[in-house]
């Protein structure tokens, strides 16, 4: 088989498209709370269990992202025909099409190495010094003066001129691999292309969507970047007058639900934006009942 991709047919869109596909998602997570967040955490704790794994748990966990996003994929495809998320879809992925998954990840995890190392370029190597020698975390029964020098030592890093250029740098330098990964799963799961074919056309219907995608990116900025920070800042002046402890349980108790549901919403937007680019104006054809 060519690896030239088939004639796959997308649509392409004018820029408010964008916050159609988050607003799709949001939707699609209203229909069921509780089981979207029980898939996340089992996302997560797959994740954070790869990430135990000495030396090569951050690689296989860059890998294995594609392969464990088609749950969410597989979820939402159910849920968009009146079915429900399942724990079990969480697995879906190394069900269908293991072997395009996993180029996938591997190029997914190559190209951020390279977006990093590219940094350098600008910034003579300090973020990935950062990276690679991040400051220590205060030991038990170290005092919190420590843990307040590990923390001013990262603000200062991140607050380098130079190292935000590194930053804004690498993530120009891995813009193409993430277009090129965008679609790429649901087209090898919900097509069956080869992972050459897919992430070839994922990266062409990318391009052509720039203006959509662009505002996505932006309102993501927005919900995920800056309300967070918000909300922190608002509760700090309402809460003022309490104790540190009230005040730091109660702001996790606002944040963490809203980070979750975020988190949620961004993963099922993977399949609403795909869907309206690649499935535009297609009847769907309820679940069977048996």
């Amino acid at each position: 088989m060519s690896d030239v991709p088939r004639d796959i047919v997308f649509t392409r869109y004018e820029a408010s498209r964008g916050l159609a596909w988050l607003r799709s998602a949001a939707a699609m997570f209203a229909q069921a709370r509780a089981r979207w967040l029980l898939l996340l955490f089992a996302y997560y704790v797959i994740l954070a269990t790869l990430r135990t794994i000495p030396f090569a748990g951050v690689v296989a966990v860059s890998i294995l992202k594609p392969v464990l996003g088609v749950g969410f994929l597989a979820a939402a495809w159910t849920v968009e025909r009146g079915g429900r998320p399942q724990l079990r879809q969480i697995g879906q992925g190394f069900r269908s099409n293991l072997r395009a998954l996993l180029p996938i990840g591997v190029v997914f995890a190559l190209g951020l190495f390279v977006a990093v190392l590219a940094s350098a370029l600008v910034d003579h190597g300090k973020l990935i010094d950062f990276l690679t020698n991040p400051p220590p975390a205060p030991a038990t029964g170290d005092t919190a003066t420590t843990g307040d020098a590990a923390v001013d030592d990262t603000e200062a890093v991140l607050m380098d001129a130079n190292v935000e250029l590194g930053m804004l740098f690498a993530a120009i330098c891995a813009l193409p691999v993430l277009l090129a990964v965008w679609f790429a799963p649901a087209l090898v799961v919900f097509q069956d292309l080869r992972a050459s074919q897919a992430m070839l056309t994922s990266l062409r219907a990318a391009v052509a969507n720039w203006r959509p995608i662009a505002v996505y990116a932006l309102a993501l900025f927005v919900i995920a970047g800056m309300m967070p920070t918000l909300i922190v800042t608002l509760l700090s002046l309402l809460l003022s007058g309490f104790p540190q402890a009230v005040r730091g349980v109660v702001t996790l108790g606002v944040l963490l639900p809203y980070i979750a549901m975020v988190a949620a919403i961004v993963q099922i937007a993977d399949y609403t934006s795909y869907r309206d680019v690649f499935h535009a104006g297609e009847t769907l054809a309820p679940l069977s009942r048996h």
